[in-house]
């Protein structure tokens, strides 16, 4: 058994307390850890190693909020965070699970994100857009949930009328093989690639009728 003689708050990090045991330095904890602690508390070397799992599963947990702060992440995506920084399988499925328990971490919110995301800047096809979600490890249920209702049409046009810039002085020939190589590229069918071609063709036609 050892006796926790000192508890003190880090310097560098104020969440997290020096434990010190027979008068010695012995490990870190978080506040949240180390509330369970006192001055004078023995601990049996089982305990001392069950309060480090616990702290690692809380420094865990904080990175991983951290982590999906900034944007929402896929299942996947945090578990890679979490291994790059060392954490032990356990520990890593352990917060996961809390996490979506939580309704913080969510595979389906994700892909909504990304769609939404896609559809603003990037539109792309539904084939497309499952192709990047798959690369980023996430389940086909939960990308099939959001990406089948992702109108490919208007993606298409959306898409081609980001180009219309650059595309509006081009003779016709030019100009279909650009746009149906360009939307080819972004995963659409050749009859929605078609389809968009045409449409944005007759665009640039009456625009030009009217300079």
């Amino acid at each position: 058994m050892a006796k926790v003689t000192r508890l003190t708050r880090q310097k560098r990090n104020k969440e997290r307390v020096n434990v010190y045991l027979d008068d010695e330095f012995a490990f870190g904890v978080t506040m949240i850890t180390a509330v369970r602690l006192r001055i004078g508390q023995e601990l049996s070397d089982e305990e001392i190693a069950k309060l480090k799992i616990e702290d690692s599963y809380e420094v865990a947990k904080q990175t991983a909020m951290n982590f999906i702060t900034y944007r929402p992440r896929s299942v996947s995506e945090v578990r890679k965070n979490l291994r790059g920084k060392s954490f032990d399988d356990e520990t890593i499925e352990k917060v996961l699970n809390r996490l979506i328990e939580l309704e913080m971490l969510s595979d389906e919110a994700f892909v909504r994100y990304w769609v939404d995301q896609r559809t603003t800047f990037k539109p792309r096809s539904q084939m497309a857009l499952r192709a990047e979600l798959l690369k980023k490890g996430v389940a086909m249920d939960a990308i099939d949930a959001v990406v089948s209702d992702v109108d490919e049409t208007s993606a298409a046009q959306q898409a081609a009328q980001k180009q219309m810039s650059r595309w509006r002085f081009l003779d016709e020939e030019t100009f279909r093989k650009k746009a149906m190589g360009f939307l080819q590229r972004r995963g659409f069918r050749f009859d929605i690639a078609k389809e968009t071609t045409q449409l944005i063709w007759e665009t640039i036609e009456a625009e030009r009728e009217e300079e």
